[in-house]
């Protein structure tokens, strides 16, 4: 089980990036294989922020494009969409506690470690190296490590 953050998906759709062709593959792997991938709601709305958005690393999308790959991405066998649970606000106040530093621009990364905490989903595949703050989660780096399935 293994959560996909934003910037793996901006950089699997941006054929600018010098991280594209290896950030594709890992996605479109996960997209036809039958294990779980997971993305938040969070995660899927912080990537419409970047690829709709004129100043983006990316040339902007029209908003319509980027949902459409979301819909694409959540309609294959690999991915699904973790959510919160009712324990989200006790999960919310054990993670602030333990992490009282996660605030303000880590504020999206607190989130998404929280919801992986719920669901007992320990790896995150990301290049923010902002997650490795949390000792609950296994940060795996696209492009130094082998994504096993």
């Amino acid at each position: 089980m293994l959560v996909f953050d934003t910037n793996v998906l901006v950089y699997a759709v941006d054929e600018d990036s010098p991280f594209h062709d290896v950030c594709r593959d890992l996605v479109s792997r996960a997209r036809r294989n039958g294990s779980q991938s997971f993305v938040t709601w969070s995660i899927c709305y912080e990537f419409l922020r970047v690829t709709t958005h004129a100043n983006a690393p990316v040339s902007p999308w029209p908003l319509l494009s980027a949902v459409a790959y979301l819909e694409a991405l959540l309609s294959s066998p690999g991915f699904q969409v973790l959510t919160a649970t009712p324990s989200h606000a006790a999960v919310l106040a054990q993670t602030a506690s333990e992490h009282p530093d996660a605030r303000g621009n880590l504020a999206h990364d607190l989130h998404t470690a929280v919801i992986m905490r719920e669901h007992r989903v320990t790896r995150i595949c990301t290049r923010d190296t902002d997650f490795d703050r949390f000792p609950f989660l296994n940060v795996v780096d696209p492009l130094s490590e082998s994504l096993d399935y």
